[in-house]
């Protein structure tokens, strides 16, 4: 885990560095993959103390601040809220997660050459990788597309096993393309 700290308004304090640290390891339980945290320190008319704290991790990105009158206390305020919010997101994501194929269907995908798609001499492909189209909810899926910053999914839809398309369309709304048998 990356910690960056920053003080405004009061000295550094390796005692506080070390107890940040500390409770920010409580978190790693519910992050897989490198995490980034950065904690913010402030003291405001000499009784308040302020602990922010912001995380990032595989698209995940939670922030949360406490004031007390106890740097230490604002410290364990802020980890306890950021627990909530990451044991609330798993939560999400274990509720969405549809019964029976979790493999979802196996889709590639192939980068072509520009310059030989527009010539008439043939295409030539680049890359071609293999990805995996996971069964779930439209639900989950604006959640995913929201939570990786993407501009669009491919899913296999939990009910009907057909693969849907979602994207965000130029206005701000959220698309969907999804499959009519005639």
């Amino acid at each position: 885990m990356q910690v960056a700290m920053t003080f405004r308004h009061m000295e550094q304090s390796d005692a506080l560095k070390a107890y940040a640290e500390e409770k920010l390891e409580r978190v790693t339980k519910y992050i897989d993959g490198p995490i980034t945290a950065q904690v913010y320190f402030s003291v405001e008319k000499k009784i308040r103390h302020i602990v922010e704290i912001v995380i990032n991790s595989k698209g995940i990105s939670t922030k949360a601040s406490d004031t007390t009158h106890d740097m230490y206390a604002a410290i364990d305020a802020v980890i306890d809220k950021i627990e909530r919010q990451l044991v609330r997101y798993k939560e999400k994501i274990k509720a969405h997660k549809p019964n029976g194929d979790e493999h979802g269907r196996q889709l590639s995908k192939k980068i072509f050459e520009a310059e030989s798609l527009e010539a008439s001499t043939g295409s030539v492909v680049i890359r071609t990788t293999t990805e995996t189209a996971k069964p779930m909810s439209v639900e989950e899926a604006v959640m995913q597309m929201d939570l990786l910053h993407k501009d669009f999914i491919v899913f296999t839809d939990a009910d009907s096993s057909e693969i849907n398309v979602m994207y965000r369309r130029k206005d701000g709304n959220i698309g969907l393309i999804e499959p009519h048998r005639a």
